[in-house]
């Protein structure tokens, strides 16, 4: 069995530039309190619509592991094992199975726009769900608190980065894909 490196090469690179994508945007945030607003979902689903589920979220791993080791990839260029075991942790892991979800939605769907928002936003109901979960248990808030906190003043602008990022993925996939930049599994 012959391997077909060209196209093992370009998995690689484009994974590469796609966990470099949400390194570059993951940090950029705005501190409103002890969750802050940042990009991070957004170039999730970004990456997911270039790339898909599966290379994506292989770059969400390495995007998780490169923040795990220390670089300052997270939220409010921070990085370290205290930002997946501390308040906002919850939210950290929750997006590995947002990524998985919204991913496959993605790739099913990618041109029915609707079908792909309804489907990030319920994605990102489980990050909303172990965010408040973890965030309620390491401050000591009620769950209720941690909701007020860590999720009601995010629905609206997590809405806005679904809806901007289902306008420009689709067009973005169908011109990589016509120009044989990449290839999706059909």
């Amino acid at each position: 069995m012959k391997m077909n490196t060209s196209n093992n090469t370009k998995n690689i690179t484009f994974v590469a530039l796609m966990t470099a994508l949400i390194c570059v945007l993951g940090p950029l945030s705005i501190p409103i309190g002890p969750v802050p607003v940042s990009l991070q979902n957004f170039a999730i689903y970004m990456v997911l619509y270039i790339v898909g589920m599966k290379r994506g979220t292989i770059a969400f791993l390495i995007y998780m592991l490169l923040g795990f080791v220390g670089l300052p990839v997270f939220a409010g260029f921070t990085g370290g094992p205290q930002k997946i075991v501390g308040p906002t942790g919850g939210y950290l892991v929750g997006f590995i199975f947002m990524t998985l979800i919204a991913g496959w939605i993605i790739d099913k769907y990618y041109d029915k726009r609707l079908v792909c928002i309804v489907g990030m936003f319920a994605a990102t109901c489980i990050p909303y769900a172990l965010g408040t979960l973890w965030l309620s248990y390491s401050t000591k808030m009620s769950i209720s608190a941690a909701l007020a906190a860590g999720v009601l003043p995010f629905v609206l602008v997590d809405l806005i980065k679904m809806v901007a990022v289902a306008l420009v993925g689709p067009e973005l996939r169908e011109r990589l894909d016509r120009a044989g930049i990449i290839s999706y599994a059909k």
